[in-house]
């Protein structure tokens, strides 16, 4: 109970920061609170947004995928050849939705099946997927030949709602309930908080780390297809760096560098923060270079934050032991 209570006040100190991000960028530019430039600023996240999904869970469960931005590169070149092709623009984002998952399986089986460190594992595959989008992608971007729908997920609206933003809605909630309301979601939680001990309490812990980091690949690939359409070409140039921006969301949101603690609802608060911060800094002209440097600063901040936490509570749970110890003691 007092796990969620704390849970509940985090998720609010975050939402509290959002709206003071925003009741400021406001009152600096008459442009920002606008409702195109807040279509905006959602659309241009839905793809962190979606990728940060996968990404909670893998880091809930002690891990870490740098390899996202080369993923969503090679599964946005695949979309792209197979609409050129001339498959559905359905079967192109399954194609992709397949290479994602592909991506995913070989980070599982590199961590899982050989046991090698997440963080070497996913640097591996980074610069091997980057180099591959480039191969199938024969050195350039995929831009002639493509059908007339191929905008349509990265550009089209239902209602004036940004299809990237509805199918992002629909994966939140459709996730949120897995985490929240499912054995996958309790098993990640429990991995993430003591791997030995799920283990010895039966919990396939193997299995359920090699089928996340599947369908981390598929919600990258997913993301790949809608900036695929969204940029109008299938290009092995993008994503650098877009990884940086899922981890900072994902920790601005208040998961746990170690694991076990951290919910999909804070992800998609910082993801929103992280927008907000960003699209203001480009209304008012602030240098992309400074830009950078504003977000491995919050990086390092949410990081140390968690980190002070952790200390501060283990601390705290010390001494209450020592303090019970004490109180047992006869006489």
């Amino acid at each position: 109970m007092k796990l969620r209570s704390t849970k509940s006040v985090q998720q609010l100190v975050l939402l509290g920061i959002l709206i003071f991000f925003c009741v400021v960028m406001s009152l600096i530019s008459n442009v920002f609170f606008t409702f195109e430039n807040i279509r905006n600023i959602l659309r241009q996240q839905a793809m962190v947004a979606i990728v940060a999904v996968g990404a909670t869970f893998i880091m809930l469960m002690g891990g870490l995928d740098i390899s996202v931005g080369s993923s969503l590169a090679f599964t946005g070149v695949v979309f792209a050849i197979c609409c050129q092709a001339g498959l559905s623009i359905f079967l192109s984002a399954l194609a992709a939705a397949v290479a994602g998952a592909a991506v995913g399986a070989i980070n599982g089986a590199l961590i899982v099946g050989i046991g090698m460190n997440h963080v070497i594992a996913t640097l591996g595959t980074m610069y091997a997927i980057r180099g591959l989008a480039f191969i199938v992608a024969g050195g350039k971007a995929v831009v002639n030949g493509l059908p007339s729908n191929f905008l349509v997920l990265g550009r089209g609206f239902i209602f004036e709602i940004p299809i990237p933003v509805i199918i992002m809605l629909v994966i939140y909630v459709v996730f949120h309930i897995i985490l929240s309301r499912t054995l996958i979601g309790k098993y990640t939680y429990a991995i993430g908080g003591n791997i030995e001990t799920a283990r010895l309490s039966g919990i396939p812990v193997r299995r359920i780390k090699y089928l996340i980091y599947v369908i981390a690949g598929v919600l990258t690939g997913l993301s790949g297809t809608i900036m695929a359409s969204r940029l109008n070409s299938g290009n092995p140039q993008i994503g650098e760096g877009f990884e940086f921006d899922v981890i900072i969301a994902v920790f601005l949101g208040g998961l746990s560098t170690q694991g076990g603690e951290g919910s999909l609802i804070g992800t998609i608060i910082g993801t929103m923060i992280i927008g907000v911060m960003s699209n203001g800094l480009n209304v008012l002209g602030v240098d992309p270079f400074y830009q950078y440097i504003i977000k491995g600063a919050i990086l390092v901040i949410a990081v140390t934050t968690d980190m002070t936490m952790k200390k501060r509570s283990l601390s705290a749970r010390k001494t209450l032991k020592a303090k019970s110890a004490a109180a047992s003691l006869p006489g």
